[in-house]
């Protein structure tokens, strides 16, 4: 049986800071996203279009009266969602379905900036990500300079904006260590709110975690993002935040394995998840998954809960999906290599 996504009890046992950043010797992680599926051919399309056989949209295409965005195509070329073409001069409007939205989930270290653009040119976590042939990266969210943890990236705009709007409900866990331990008067009133300088704030519940000395560490939950929120909150209540741990991210969670400054690609099944949480819908015909794992009930004293599903044991994402993954891509090594190779012909 796999172990779950990385818990609040991993936090404060240590056995988070145990997954050691890869040393300066070791083969740097490659940053490639995994192919997507075939577009269709321009010949192919044209034929479902009715215009012809396919031999004849090969030779139409060969005798330059196609254009795919303004530009002349060739034989075989492929086409994909959001192309223009034209057939003599004259606009051909077919219709393609868009790819899924693809989602990066990135173990983000202390020291870096959610931003492309930096005045100091501190490190971003931009220069990381594997690089998109169309489009670019957008992250849900946003997690400050010294905040480390969950952070997801896709490529469509729209579903960016879904899982970060309030509205949506989407519930982020956070492992804070604070200086001092809370009061029942301040446990309460970060649950019933506080009133900061853009407006009142408070958690959705917050659970005791021990600590030494004078760090206490505590599990908190929260459903928007505002920008330093957390950090905010502690101060309001007269408690400095020493560190800040994003642990999930909705359903998903920071996957078991993934070291900071690494990133991984969530596959089709989670990504349709996910998806579907923000309330998308299906994304694709393919039925999703049936992989399921939930965390292991933690060890830390729940104080109090606003929300009533709070207690609710939902199907996570990224329990296992990193160590799925890695399997995948060994198997798939070992079969290639079995595979016997061809004899040369003399």
């Amino acid at each position: 049986m796999s172990k779950p996504g990385i818990q609040f009890d991993d936090i404060v046992s240590g056995a988070y800071d145990d997954q050691a950043p890869s040393p300066a010797t070791a083969e740097p992680v490659k940053r490639v996203l995994s192919a997507q599926p075939d577009t269709p051919k321009l010949h192919k399309v044209l034929a479902q279009s009715g215009l012809g056989s396919r031999l004849d949209m090969e030779q139409l295409i060969a005798d330059g009266k196609v254009l795919v965005n303004d530009e002349p195509a060739h034989v075989g070329q492929r086409i994909q969602y959001g192309d223009r073409i034209k057939v003599n001069g004259k606009p051909l409007f077919v219709r393609i379905e868009p790819p899924p939205p693809r989602i990066i989930a990135y173990h983000k270290p202390a020291g870096e900036i959610v931003s492309r653009d930096d005045p100091q040119s501190r490190p971003t976590v931009f220069r990381k990500l594997p690089r998109l042939q169309t489009g670019k990266w957008q992250s849900v969210g946003r997690l400050d300079l010294n905040t480390e943890g969950l952070l997801l990236f896709t490529n469509s705009g729209e579903l960016a904006n879904k899982l970060m709007h309030p509205r949506f409900g989407l519930e982020r866990e956070y492992a804070v260590r604070v200086l001092g331990h809370l009061s029942n008067i301040e446990k309460a009133k970060l649950l019933e709110g506080v009133q900061l300088d853009d407006g009142e704030a408070r958690f959705g519940s917050l659970e005791e975690g021990g600590g030494e000395g004078a760090n206490c560490w505590y599990r908190v939950t929260i459903q928007e993002g505002r920008n330093r929120e957390v950090r905010r909150m502690f101060e309001a209540v007269g408690h400095a935040v020493s560190r800040l741990i994003r642990i999930r991210y909705g359903k998903m969670l920071l996957p078991r394995g993934l070291k900071r400054g690494e990133c991984m690609e969530l596959d089709g099944a989670d990504t349709e998840q996910l998806i579907r949480s923000a309330g998308l819908g299906r994304v694709s015909a393919k039925p999703a998954g049936t992989r399921q794992s939930a965390p292991t009930p933690g060890a830390a004293r729940k104080t109090r809960s606003h929300n009533p599903v709070a207690a609710a044991k939902p199907d996570f994402i990224g329990a296992d999906s990193l160590s799925r993954q890695r399997r995948d891509q060994k198997s798939k090594a070992s079969r290639s290599k079995a595979l016997p190779r061809r004899a040369k012909i003399s």
